[in-house]
């Protein structure tokens, strides 16, 4: 929830505070964890008082894929909240996620897939 705020632009403690309804020591968890992952950074915007915004790390913003997968997994087959349109600004139309070949553009499913380790990973 901590990333689908900060995908929508929010960077404040209190913004996650009371959109999320999550306790202090919840949110300071939660907050902890990403930014020792790396996926979000604190950053100072005031001195006085120190006030900090948390902003996303380019392995936060990595993570943008897989959000939106969940939320159209979500909208399909979780019929108590409305769908969520997501418009590309560069033309105004809905986007929708999938997946496709890096080589050919051609969608692919699952079972089109096959999942190889490269020669060195081990």
């Amino acid at each position: 929830m901590v990333l689908r705020e900060c995908f929508r632009g929010q960077r404040r403690y209190e913004h996650f505070r009371t959109k999320l309804g999550l306790g202090a020591n919840v949110l300071n968890d939660r907050l902890r964890v990403l930014t020792d992952e790396g996926v979000l950074e604190r950053v100072r915007y005031q001195d006085a008082p120190p006030r900090h915004e948390y902003r996303l790390t380019a392995k936060g913003a990595d993570l943008y894929p897989v959000l939106v997968a969940l939320m159209a997994w979500g909208d399909r087959y979780e019929n108590d909240v409305p769908p969520v349109r997501l418009v590309h600004r560069g033309c105004g139309h809905d986007a929708a996620p999938r997946l496709t070949c890096a080589h050919c553009a051609q969608p692919v499913s699952w079972r089109e897939m096959t999942a190889e380790l490269e020669p060195d990973a081990w």
